[in-house]
């Protein structure tokens, strides 16, 4: 029997291939388990369609996100912090601490896309990375400064 693999699947191929499958192995299991389709013209016609649209959207997507890494590449955000003595951060300046720095400046950007390895702890100019897309990164200089 011939499928359309949903799915990746081990020893078999990846997904989107057509691939020949005994009867049986397509239908108690990768059927059921919704890892594949029936390779019928209409299934393969939707499946098609599917992938296009899918594609046409992470393009979308990936330029989207390396317009808004082009702007934030020019961006300078600069954070006021207390410190106490030998200019030693309360506290620390976060992902979050961040995120919020670049939303006051229009830019919403998720916690989560910005790559700090630890929170920052000393005064000083530091670059931060933002992962915006998993191809597309931008970089942003961050001032620290007493407040």
């Amino acid at each position: 029997m011939k499928v359309i693999l949903l799915k990746d699947v081990d020893s078999l191929g990846q997904a989107g291939e057509i691939v020949q499958v005994a009867d049986g192995f397509a239908r108690n299991a990768l059927i059921p388990q919704h890892d594949a389709l029936i390779a019928t013209d209409v299934n393969v016609a939707q499946y098609e369609s599917r992938r296009r649209m899918h594609a046409a959207a992470a393009d979308r997507e990936q330029r989207g996100a390396a317009e808004l890494a082009q702007t934030l590449e020019k961006t300078s955000i600069t954070a006021q912090v207390k410190v106490g003595e030998g200019d030693r951060l309360f506290g620390s300046v976060t992902a979050q601490n961040i995120a919020d720095l670049l939303k006051e400046q229009g830019h919403d950007i998720d916690r989560r896309k910005v790559d700090l390895d630890e929170p920052i702890r000393s005064l000083g100019v530091y670059t931060v990375t933002l992962r915006l897309h998993p191809e597309v990164t931008a970089t942003v200089k961050l001032w620290i400064v007493k407040a």
